[in-house]
């Protein structure tokens, strides 16, 4: 285990010296990472970035673009030939069709290479041509997320912290009954191994329905072609002291060792541990509609992340000895446009505490964070409308489900975080004074000017944070 692990150190180490010589010698790359919980809206954001960047007349908040540096963006095939390339033109498609659709969501990982012809900036910059700039953008399902938390786990931890955590919940209540009538210290009956699996699988299933984040392990929900294996053949089970080795428990536990040594550990080694900058996309409104618990469980869940983005500054000697390390971390709570602006400065102070823990950790490690509110793809326009003698400020737009339009205004976010996130740590059940609503919507229908990318809010402004500095 030793000798794997200083191999895989060294090859990260080998990989990371020639990424660097060719960012100083070649056009340099930016590898951005695009990940975030459930329903948060990642397709929709990469879509949208890379449509906007490329006509970017609603990019203004983006410094080369308003200096006037950028003279091009364009797609090229990513250099990984291993992983399938991000269907931005499909994407594009459908949010730009006359009856426009959300996207299909992230199933698989995907690769997208945006270049970039810049001008130079600064003292030298009348001595030097355009420069291209490489843009290498890495999206992943956010189910898999989670599981980079596992690594540093015991079956025996993640068990017992799982078994507690959900002991509350009524989606979890038939695994549950499940699970204590097993004999863990019984031999393994392989039906039995099967069966606790399912019934552990349908239990995160009604999880990630309800709106929770902690819905490990990801391959669960989408296993692709390793349904069935006895990788994804595992559950947590109550202890159970000093179990024999060919026992379930004993079983249990060699498979989950399997699944991060299979799954997750290969699947940070190759693609985490080479980002540049990352964007964790949240649906923090969809949460906050879920209640105190799901808000507790988001911002446990950011926190206890976070650690594997390896986050610092990348330093040519420390890519030498110690490989890349996350320069920058953007937290953005996606679907503002569901939201008056007059409320935006709100969920973004709500977002910030919501990642109090996250950013701190990072930032102790030497990396750049921030946090805002953004809307990728804007579907909604704002209005005032009269409601008992007053003004309420709504966002209209047409409905998901019936394609109807409706003004909506979900209810008015506290100004201070703590009034959300005080009841959620104290385990409430239920917002006491609010009943925060979430709508649904389709995406707008859209007539695009030459030169104009899709409407959004706040993309610019996202961009420039990432990938600014490096432009």
């Amino acid at each position: 285990m030793v000798i794997s692990t200083f191999a895989d150190t060294l090859t990260r180490s080998i990989e990371n010296v020639s990424d660097t010589v060719s960012g100083t010698f070649f056009a340099p790359v930016i590898r951005l990472g695009v990940t975030g919980l459930a329903r948060s809206g990642k397709t929709v954001f990469i879509t949208s970035l890379v449509a906007n960047m490329m006509d970017r007349g609603r990019m203004p908040g983006l410094l080369a673009q308003s200096e006037g540096r950028i003279l091009s963006a364009y797609l090229q095939p990513q250099p990984d030939d291993t992983l399938p390339r991000f269907d931005y033109e499909s994407h594009l498609g459908d949010l730009t069709a006359r009856s426009p659709e959300w996207p299909d969501s992230t199933r698989a990982i995907s690769e997208l290479r945006l270049s970039l012809k810049v001008r130079p900036s600064g003292l030298l910059s009348g001595l030097q041509g355009p420069r291209t700039i490489h843009l290498d953008i890495v999206d992943y399902p956010g189910e898999w997320l989670l599981d980079l938390g596992l690594l540093e786990k015991s079956y025996s931890a993640w068990s017992e912290e799982t078994l507690k955590r959900i002991a509350t919940r009524d989606a979890a209540q038939d695994y549950l009954a499940q699970a204590t009538a097993e004999d863990a210290a019984a031999r393994l009956d392989e039906p039995r191994a099967q069966s606790l699996a399912a019934g552990f699988t349908t239990y995160l299933t009604a999880a990630r329905r309800d709106g929770f984040s902690d819905c490990t392990p990801g391959r669960f929900l989408l296993p692709g072609d390793l349904a069935g294996s006895p990788v994804l053949t595992f559950a947590p089970l109550p202890s159970a002291p000093n179990p024999p080795r060919k026992s379930l428990w004993h079983e249990m536990e060699r498979r989950y060792e399997a699944y991060k040594a299979q799954v997750v550990k290969p699947f940070f080694r190759d693609h985490f541990a080479k980002i540049d900058r990352q964007v964790v996309l949240v649906d923090a409104l969809g949460a906050i509609h879920a209640g105190p618990q799901a808000v507790e469980d988001m911002r446990q869940a950011m926190s206890d992340t976070l650690g594997a983005f390896r986050p610092g500054q990348n330093a040519f000697l420390s890519q030498l000895l110690l490989g890349k390390r996350v320069e920058k971390i953007l937290f953005a709570a996606t679907k503002a446009d569901h939201l008056h602006h007059t409320q935006h400065a709100r969920l973004t102070a709500i977002m910030e505490a919501l990642t109090r823990d996250a950013r701190d950790r990072a930032q102790f490690a030497g990396a750049r964070t921030s946090a805002m509110s953004i809307a990728s793809l804007r579907a909604t326009v704002e209005e005032m409308r009269a409601h008992d003698g007053a003004e309420l400020p709504c966002v209209r737009g047409a409905l998901l489900d019936t394609g109807k339009q409706a003004a909506f205004y979900p209810g008015e976010l506290p100004e201070d975080p703590a009034q959300l996130l005080g009841p959620a740590r104290n385990g409430a059940e239920a917002w006491l004074e609010q009943d925060y609503k979430v709508m649904r919507f389709a995406p707008a229908t859209l007539s695009l000017r030459p030169g104009m990318g899709p409407p959004h809010i706040r993309l610019d402004r996202a961009a420039q944070f990432l990938i600014g500095d490096r432009l």
